[in-house]
């Protein structure tokens, strides 16, 4: 019988599935338009679609972002993404792996993705409760690349079994000043201000995943397992990914850290936004899950196959020739995304 974290753990990807068409019936990415340019002067073979993250060198602009593990269920599911991942190049972030230090079964679900690809570029991941010797252990567990810390305090707040104390500063600077490998601190799907930006640079870190509201909602999901009372109100709580990129554009650029970009990202127009927004790639991983379970590892083989192909066009299409070309493309956003900009500039005019 699986323990009781593994059980939540199977819990959040049925409902993730079963509410994914209404976690995504809203698409920010449709506030941004890309301008286009009538005379190119590339070619879809000059294009490379590298990008630099830190130390670290993706292949290809969008990565496969932290679903899962702790189970069964999510074993069956990383060993799936993990060959993906390597017949693709892609990184990859694990699920979090906080279970592993109360369910030692549980190291099974992670230690299957370095075995199906050995050498690929991984990501562990860890709550921001964490302390640096969890943080060794975790990216000690698989030979990780890099570390990644998820900040969920909206997640834990409507969580039955939540945490109600985020005292994390401490334990953050420590494990970003201290581990041996880069350390990506995250959202959870609810998005980033200027403010939390900065805070996280003061803290050390250099590389910071906005993941704004558009995609899998941690506040929805948690509600549903919620039994006692409901937090129904918090749905649309925090900010979505655009208006968290543009957020991060308010950060003086001298420490502003490397910008990656996650939540509601469905297609390679997506990502390509993300990027002129000033990402420097792209996580996704409802929409990937949700093409592996209903279209199985065949059908998100072919998936990850067109992204490819599709934003090889999109960069030559666009003019461009490499991801650091990006900030080159010319963007109009919708009325809604145009007023948020304005009032955030406008509220640090006038000191609010």
């Amino acid at each position: 019988m699986e323990s009781i974290q593994a059980h939540r753990k199977v819990e959040h990807l049925s409902l993730a599935e079963k509410q994914y068409a209404l976690s995504h019936a809203d698409h920010p990415f449709d506030q941004v338009r890309l301008m286009p340019k009538a005379l190119p002067e590339t070619t879809v073979a000059a294009v490379d679609l590298r990008t630099t993250v830190g130390e670290l060198t993706l292949a290809q602009p969008f990565f496969i972002e932290a679903m899962t593990g702790g189970s069964q269920q999510s074993t069956r599911i990383n060993r799936q993404l993990a060959r993906l991942a390597k017949r693709h190049h892609l990184a990859m972030a694990t699920g979090s792996m906080s279970i592993i230090f109360k369910d030692p079964a549980a190291k099974a679900s992670f230690t299957c993705l370095r075995e199906e690809n050995p050498t690929g570029l991984l990501f562990a991941n860890l709550g921001a409760g964490a302390n640096l010797a969890q943080a060794q252990a975790a990216v000690d567990l698989i030979k990780a690349d890099a570390l990644e810390i998820h900040l969920n305090a909206a997640q834990e707040t409507v969580m039955p079994e939540g945490d109600r104390a985020f005292l994390w500063r401490d334990h953050l600077r420590e494990i970003i000043t201290q581990l041996p490998v880069p350390v990506i601190i995250k959202e959870v799907g609810f998005g980033m201000t200027s403010q939390s930006i900065q805070e996280l640079a003061g803290l050390g870190a250099t590389i910071v995943n906005v993941a704004g509201r558009g995609g899998t909602n941690f506040a929805m999901i948690e509600d549903r397992r919620n039994h006692e009372e409901s937090f129904a109100d918090l749905y649309d709580f925090g900010l979505t990914t655009p208006e968290s990129l543009l957020e991060a554009r308010r950060v003086a650029t001298t420490s502003r850290p490397t910008i990656l970009a996650s939540g509601g990202i469905t297609s390679p127009l997506d990502v390509m936004k993300s990027l002129a927004l000033g990402a420097k790639a792209a996580g996704v991983a409802g929409y990937f899950l949700h093409c592996l379970l209903r279209q199985g590892e065949t059908g998100l083989d072919q998936e990850l196959s067109h992204w490819t192909r599709e934003l090889k066009r999109l960069y030559a299409l666009l003019g461009i020739q490499t991801t650091a070309d990006a900030d080159q493309i010319e963007t109009v956003w919708d009325s809604n995304l145009t007023n948020f900009w304005r009032q955030r500039t406008s509220q640090r005019k006038s000191g609010f």
